[in-house]
């Protein structure tokens, strides 16, 4: 028989039940089993038969039992912590990773460590002090520390697991999430293409990214493949923040010439690019069209709205902390596991027909 919170009387009269601490002893007795057992089911261990996993599920739905995470951590090898590095100058990346990431720790019972590193720092005094004193079960890594070689050999040095995501290189070396940043690019050339555009402009995204080369060697691919030179001057270097951005716009329609286009390597330069044409009085896109990439917010509450790729940030963090709480690990000799996830080209009103 189960034991239910006992209640008193308030002054009107009414029952109401007394505040009772749930332990996992009170979800063993409500189901049935061993406490051993509650806590296989809780840590969703293996071999444990479907009919008891339900029961013990159950009772801790019935009993809003909610597990100590520190004492989780102390009776097994698990911490139950997931950690997240990033450097990214974009605010709505780093939004996107955090929410991705969350949502798929909550569902598991885990918690989201956040920390920003500074890569223009000395990493070692960043990094090595953090891992000594926090214990977490795995780190994903977002650009370009996911490609930082100090941050991914503390990491093995330390004997912690981690998850690349979007890395430009040296894949066989961990686990890793990405999208395809070259066709992407190489799509969203190939739409400005077809509006009519035969000069366009593109700025390239931070150079410790390895997808800024993806992106930019997309770019080349589409206007190599249709037949158009990428004429000089038209290429800028940018740093995937919204300055960069304007700077590089600043030099590509200064002068008389302009290209008709400009294709930037993420939303925060593309918003960049259209502060400058607003400047200038540039009609966008009657004058100019602008595209940008990974679909931030900025890229929807801007006037008029950003054509841009959808780049599944949330969705990649999500699956990085679901291969670190998994444990995947690669098999002798295999390489490591792995996911490319699909992206979307998102048209709207930015980019027109090339003017005459």
């Amino acid at each position: 028989m189960a034991k239910y919170p006992p209640r008193r009387t308030d002054s009107a009269g009414r029952g109401t039940e007394l505040s009772v601490k749930v332990t996992i002893h009170d979800v063993a007795r409500e189901s049935g089993v061993s406490i051993k057992t509650v806590s296989r089911v809780l840590n969703r261990e293996p071999n444990v038969k479907a009919d008891t996993r339900d029961r013990v599920q159950a009772a801790v739905a019935a009993l809003n039992y909610r597990p100590n995470i520190s004492a989780r951590s102390l009776a097994g090898s698990k911490a139950y912590l997931i950690g997240v590095f990033f450097d990214n100058p974009s605010p709505g990346y780093v939004t996107d990773v955090q929410l991705g990431a969350i949502a798929r720790c909550r569902q598991e019972g885990y918690h989201l460590i956040v920390e920003p590193i500074d890569s223009t720092a000395d990493i070692h005094e960043q990094v090595e002090p953090m891992l000594a004193t926090l214990r977490m079960d795995g780190v994903i890594l977002t650009p370009p520390l996911s490609d930082h070689p100090v941050v991914l050999s503390a990491l093995e040095q330390a004997g912690v697991a981690y998850v690349r995501v979007a890395p430009g290189g040296d894949i066989d070396r961990a686990p890793w999430v990405s999208m395809d940043d070259r066709l992407a690019a190489y799509e969203m050339t190939r739409h400005l293409i077809g509006l009519g555009h035969r000069d366009i402009g593109f700025i390239i995204g931070h150079p410790d990214h390895g997808a800024s080369r993806l992106r930019h060697e997309g770019f080349r691919d589409a206007m190599r493949d249709s037949g158009l030179a990428v004429r000089e001057g038209r290429v800028e270097q940018g740093m995937f923040s919204f300055r960069s951005g304007f700077e590089a716009a600043e030099r590509l329609l200064g002068g008389a010439d302009r290209p008709t286009a400009i294709f930037a390597s993420n939303d925060d330069m593309a918003l960049g690019v259209m502060a400058v044409a607003n400047r200038l009085r540039l009609d966008v896109p009657a004058q100019l069209s602008v595209a940008g990439f990974d679909d931030t917010p900025g890229a929807k509450i801007t006037w008029p709205q950003l054509t841009t790729v959808r780049q599944p940030i949330a969705a990649m963090a999500g699956a990085a902390a679901d291969m670190l709480m998994r444990g995947v690990e690669r098999e002798d000799g295999a390489p490591p596991p792995s996911q490319v996830l699909d992206f979307e080209l998102v048209v709207r009103e930015s980019t027109g027909p090339a003017p005459r």
